[in-house]
């Protein structure tokens, strides 16, 4: 495995352990795609590091487990805007 792409697997445990992001906040943040960033923290890491690739899998199965509530909260939101737009007309 080439060094840049074990620094950048390294980095993205990093954050995803420091900030308690998802998969698609690291994506964005690292610009890299959903499925590197996946890659990097379930292939890569544990070959590289598998104590940091176990904390990392902690924080990403409680966002899996909570992201029906993050999903609802968006479609709420996303609907009270609609409802504003539609009463001001």
């Amino acid at each position: 495995m080439k060094d840049y792409i074990e620094q950048r697997a390294l980095e993205i445990a990093d954050y995803i352990i420091n900030s308690k992001a998802t998969v698609r906040q690291t994506a964005r943040k690292f610009g890299v795609s959903k499925s590197t960033v996946h890659k990097d923290v379930t292939e890569r890491l544990p070959k590289i590091n598998p104590l940091v690739a176990n904390e990392v899998k902690k924080v990403l199965l409680k966002n899996k487990a909570e992201r029906h509530i993050r999903g609802g909260r968006a479609t709420q939101l996303k609907y009270k805007e609609m409802s504003k737009k539609v009463s001001n007309m």
